[in-house]
C-alpha cells in the first residue's frame, strides 16, 4: 500500500495516541522559551548570525 494510509499504517501506535490523547505544546513551549532567552542574554551584544548559531535547527 503506497500514498498518505501506507504511511499511517508504518506507525499504527503513534497515530492511535495522536488521536485520543490531549493535545500537549510542552516541546513547543520549551523550544520557544529558549530562543527568548538566546534573545534576551545577546540583545545589543552579537549579530543574527551568532544568534542563528545558539540555535539547533530541528532535522
Amino acid at each position: 500500500m503506497g500514498g498518505f494510509a501506507g504511511f499511517l499504517r508504518q506507525d499504527v501506535d503513534a497515530v492511535t495516541a495522536g488521536l485520543t490523547l490531549p493535545p500537549s505544546s510542552g516541546v513547543i513551549e520549551e523550544r520557544v522559551n529558549r530562543v527568548k532567552t538566546l534573545k534576551r542574554a545577546l540583545y545589543g551584544r552579537a549579530s543574527f548570525e551568532l544568534l542563528r548559531t545558539r540555535i539547533p535547527t530541528q532535522s
